[in-house]
């Protein structure tokens, strides 16, 4: 298919339900060109135009699946890669779906937390940061409320993959800055998704605006940090929690 040459080209992980999906929808309705990646096939039930075919299913779990499908992934650009947005994270529960601690996670857990939240991340940065510099491109991590104080339903493994990541974000920006590339993160706090863990209408009561934040917010903030707007903002993380933590 022939492809508009001026077209803005995104890359997102864990596009499927949440952030991820409005996050596509958004870039999307501003005439983007996304690409997704997710372990499953393409959801026939998504409703943008054009998302079978800009799909990729990677394992994000497994480093050497990820490294594999940046060749594919690169098939699919025209040399120019606009934005990375690293959505995807994973947070296993306990059996009884409880909080699992620094004493009672196992090690491949740890490990397979790590691969998808912080290691995919800077794999696919680096495997297309040609194409990247090339745009003049911008990565947005997205971390987590949960990265910085201990959380009453993210795991452990889960909190500080995030906390990782926000460390990550400072040194892509570094190595990336002289190649014309901006990095930067945001940290969502509890934002209304169909994966809310019971009890969380407890937190929302503290919350100095009273309410949950929406998918939509968060993808709007994700698409200013990838647009002209934000072209002198690199290496920050950007807290989108209604003031949780004032």
């Amino acid at each position: 298919m022939a492809r508009d040459r001026d077209e803005k080209v995104m890359l997102l992980t864990g596009a499927s339900r949440g952030i991820g999906h409005a996050t596509v929808q958004r870039f999307n309705r501003e005439g983007w060109r996304v690409l997704t990646c997710s372990r499953h096939p393409f959801p026939q039930e998504c409703p943008w135009g054009g998302g079978a075919e800009n799909h990729i299913q990677i394992d994000l779990a497994d480093p050497k699946n990820t490294m594999e499908a940046i060749e594919g992934i690169r098939g699919l650009l025209d040399g120019k890669l606009h934005a990375l947005v690293n959505n995807a994270g994973i947070s296993p529960k306990g059996p009884d779906g409880g909080r699992l601690n620094t004493l009672d996670t196992d090690l491949r857990t740890w490990g397979q937390v790590f691969h998808v939240n912080f290691f995919a991340s800077i794999v696919l940065a680096r495997g297309l940061k040609a194409e990247l510099a090339a745009a003049k491109g911008s990565v947005v991590n997205v971390t987590s409320i949960a990265g910085a104080r201990v959380h009453p339903f993210a795991g452990a493994a889960y909190a500080t993959s995030k906390a990782a990541l926000a460390a990550l974000t400072r040194e892509m920006a570094h190595d990336f800055g002289p190649l014309g590339v901006r990095v930067n993160a945001i940290a969502p706090g509890e934002i209304e998704t169909s994966i809310l863990s019971p009890g969380t209408e407890k937190i929302v009561e503290q919350l100095p605006m009273r309410r949950l934040g929406q998918p939509s917010e968060v993808a709007a903030a994700i698409f200013f940090l990838c647009s002209g707007e934000s072209s002198y903002i690199s290496g920050t993380e950007i807290e989108i929690n209604g003031a949780q933590h004032v």
